[in-house]
This record gives structure tokens, C-alpha cells and sequence, in this order.
């Protein structure tokens, strides 16, 4: 097994903070394969690359030697994290949870080994609980206690809702632990306090506490807002290989460093290599294909990681996109409206006249709808003649 220092370095590469370091490296001195778990609730059949940043970590400590359990929140999913919600969200159905939880596990085995990952299922051992023991956990925190999380916190002093079964969300998160008798838990930065809840519970139980590992959230295609399918700045796994290919193209130069520490596999000698080629001058776009053709090969294959650069080449850099091009943040309107604010027309009737005439473009494509909606945190290419160009934000 590689040695502590050099898997200690692995594992912090790229995490926001790691709890308790020092646990952490006696944990790995023992010689033997760590649990490592992760834990995702199939509320939706799609994954994103926010959700890969924590995927690709598992994934390090596969390379690591240590074992490996997806967890599927087949009982929690039931229930619904309330990190981050200002309202108590809408349960699924079991149908629909089990049929997300096949989803994940096709798209999580193009990153993970799937001969080497234990999937679970929380329902596994909650179902056996029954009533008594889930008030027998539930009796293991205070209600005072689950009013320091923030999110509830919010929502309690501005009078929001929130209900009973949500209390119970943190201590299942934490019982999973138990039950998988875990070493490591990774979790989102927003995820902190439902994992050291882990750490207690196991205590509580007799068992050595885990560590937890905390991972960023993706920022989205806008740069702003954390990735999410509902603001639309998001980039899925699943989707074709051109559109994975297109919307990295389309992020910013500085965003591109971002994506490259926390989804890129290469080495952090070979990014702060490819850092220095920048800052000496190779055009950032060159780069930001490399990333691309990467995460595209990952998600799809290596054909089509070349043929998405053949495509993108044929609709823009053959079209001889400015490597100078402004980039501008307008709030989402209708496509005349985005093409006034981004100054590359000086009306709305202008743009509507040029749309018509099939002389607006948008990332590469003819626009010949005058009514298009250009939706909040997307980041889009819109060309106006031969010679107007602007990659502009929409907020």
C-alpha cells in the first residue's frame, strides 16, 4: 500500500477540510483497507459533474487500495435532505426512488470500479428497525441541538415549517454509519453537520469515529451559483457527448482552473504545469479543450471525445471565433433583448430584423426563433454578422 504522507496528499487534494486530520493518519498507519463511505439519495436519474467532485474522490481512495461503499438512500430518499431548503420537500415514491437508484449506479461505474465498490442500500437495515428503534435513535439528540444547523435555524426564526420527519433526516445519515461501521465519510461542505452527527452516533454505539471529509460545491457554468439542474448552469453525465463538450467551452478562463482541480484526473504537477503555459502565454482555449476532451472520454469514449473536438472546431473555430472575445454578464430575456444588453445591436427592433435575416448566432447555431428564451446561469456564444461576437453570462 502507497505510503501514509503520499496518500494523505491524495486524499486533501482538492477537499475543503478533512475531520480530524490526526485521526486520519493513525486510521492509515494500520496497514488495513479503510471503509470509505458516500452516501447519495436517488432524488433525481441524473448526476452532474457537482456531484462527481465527490465521486472522483472516492475514487482516489479506490486507487488507494481502500474499500469502497456507494451508499443509495433508498430509506432517506424517502425522507428528503433538508440541507440548504428553505421548505420541506416533497417525498418520492419508492418506484421512483428505486428506479433514480439504477440510474445512479450505471453513471457512478463510469468513474468507480465496480468490482471493487460495495453499493448499499440504507433500507437494508432500517426497515428491520421498525418504530422502536427509530425513537430509541431519535431519543440520541436534542431538539435544541438540531436547531444550531443553520438551515433550520433560518427557517425557524423566519417562521418557515419545519417538520418532525426532517429532525430525523441527520440521525439516519448518522446511523448509516453505524451500521457500515465507516472510517471515512465524504459529504459536501453543506453536509457537515449531518456528518459529524455520524461521529457521535458511532460513539454512542462503541464504535471508533469516523473521519469526515469534506469536498466544495461546483460552481456552476456561470460561475456563480453552486451547479444545480434547476438554475440550468449545470453539465450532465449523461448528456451528449457535443453539449458536455460545448458548455465546458463555453466556462471562463478562470472558472477552467476550478473544474481542473476538482474533476480533472491529471496530477496537480501536470495542472500547475499547464497554470504556467498560460501565464506564459498558450492560449487558455487550448487548455480548456483538453479538459474538455478529458471529462467527455470519461462520461462517453475517446472516439467520441474526438469527434465532439471535430465538431466544435467545424461550428466555431473554423468560424473564426476572436480569441479576444468580450465576455459580459446580462440578466436572462428573450434573445433580442440579451443581444441589446450585450451591446451587439443598439435595439431590440435591430436584433429582430437580424434574427429574421439569419444573421444572430448562438453557439455556432443559426437562431431563426424571435421569441427564444436565453435562461438564468447558462453562458452562451452569440455572434451577430461576421464580426460581432460576445460569450456572455446570463444572470
Amino acid at each position: 500500500m502507497v505510503d501514509v504522507d503520499s496518500q494523505l496528499a491524495l486524499i486533501k487534494r482538492g477537499a475543503d477540510e478533512l475531520l480530524v486530520e490526526a485521526e486520519l493518519v493513525e486510521k492509515l498507519k494500520s496497514g488495513r483497507p479503510l471503509r470509505i463511505k458516500a452516501g447519495f439519495d436517488p432524488t433525481a436519474p441524473d448526476l452532474h459533474l457537482g456531484h462527481t467532485v465527490l465521486i472522483n474522490k472516492l475514487r482516489h481512495f479506490q486507487e488507494l487500495g481502500h474499500h469502497i461503499m456507494f451508499l443509495i438512500g433508498d430509506f432517506t430518499g424517502l425522507i428528503g435532505d433538508p440541507t440548504g431548503k428553505n421548505a420541506t420537500r416533497p417525498p418520492l415514491s419508492r418506484e421512483q426512488i428505486l428506479e433514480n437508484a439504477q440510474t445512479y449506479r450505471e453513471q457512478v461505474f463510469k468513474i468507480l470500479d465496480p468490482d471493487k465498490t460495495e453499493v448499499c442500500f440504507n433500507s437494508t437495515w432500517f426497515e428491520p428497525l421498525g418504530a422502536a428503534g427509530m425513537i430509541k435513535l431519535a431519543a440520541q439528540h436534542t431538539v435544541a441541538r438540531m436547531l444550531e444547523r443553520d438551515d433550520f435555524a433560518k427557517r425557524y426564526a423566519g417562521n418557515q415549517p419545519i417538520a418532525i420527519h426532517e429532525f430525523l433526516y441527520p440521525l439516519c445519515q448518522g446511523y448509516d454509519s453505524v451500521a457500515m461501521r465507516s472510517d471515512v465519510e465524504l459529504g459536501g461542505t453543506d453536509q457537515k453537520f449531518n456528518l459529524l452527527v455520524g461521529r457521535e452516533l458511532q460513539k454512542h454505539y462503541g464504535q471508533p469515529p469516523q473521519c469526515v471529509l469534506m469536498v466544495p460545491l461546483l460552481e456552476g457554468l456561470d460561475g456563480n451559483n453552486k451547479m444545480s439542474k434547476s438554475l440550468g448552469n449545470y453539465v450532465g453525465i449523461a448528456e451528449p457527448p457535443q453539449e458536455i463538450f460545448g458548455k465546458l467551452m463555453s466556462v471562463s478562463d478562470e472558472l477552467m482552473w476550478r473544474y481542473f482541480d476538482l474533476l480533472s484526473f491529471r496530477s496537480s504537477d501536470e495542472i500547475a504545469k499547464l497554470k504556467r503555459e498560460v501565464a506564459e502565454g498558450r492560449n487558455p482555449r487550448d487548455v480548456k479543450v483538453m479538459l474538455a476532451q478529458e471529462l467527455v472520454a470519461r462520461f462517453h469514449s475517446r472516439r467520441d471525445a474526438e469527434r465532439a473536438l471535430e465538431d466544435f472546431q467545424a461550428r466555431f473555430q473554423r468560424g473564426a471565433l476572436p480569441d479576444d472575445m468580450p465576455e459580459i454578464s446580462v440578466v436572462a430575456a428573450p434573445i433580442a433583448q440579451v443581444l441589446k444588453q450585450a451591446g451587439l445591436v443598439s435595439s431590440t427592433s435591430e436584433a429582430l430584423r437580424l434574427i429574421e435575416g439569419g444573421g444572430v448566432r448562438l453557439d455556432g447555431d443559426k437562431v431563426s426563433d424571435k421569441a427564444l428564451m436565453l435562461g438564468a446561469g447558462k453562458t452562451v456564444v452569440l455572434q451577430v454578422g461576421k464580426r460581432k461576437f460576445a460569450r456572455v453570462l446570463l444572470a
